[in-house]
């Protein structure tokens, strides 16, 4: 089952993050990835937990957008449906 979209508050909350931030949210994200499989689900929860930066009304969604541009970027690997926190994987590319 694939996740929902984010809802009209969440869009203008995430059109609003300057470059610099989402460079933040990549970092964190990246810091709780490794070289073995992990949940997306996993590391999106750690990171939004360790996220001392974290902007409020940011959804667990949009950081699981941010894994997949990740992969598009060659960043990281992945298996499963990235639609699907839970049904998904990754690790360093």
């Amino acid at each position: 089952m694939d996740e929902p979209d984010l809802n009209q508050e969440q869009l203008e909350l995430v059109s609003n993050l300057s470059s610099s931030e989402l460079e933040s949210i990549d970092a964190a994200l990246l810091s709780n990835c490794s070289n073995q499989w992990r949940k997306v689900a996993r590391v999106v929860g750690t990171t939004m937990m360790e996220d001392v930066h974290r902007i409020e009304g940011i959804p667990d969604l949009f950081y699981a957008q941010r894994i997949e541009s990740l992969v598009e970027k060659g960043v990281l690997l992945f298996q499963g449906n990235l639609k699907s926190l839970r049904f998904s994987e990754v690790k360093l590319a």
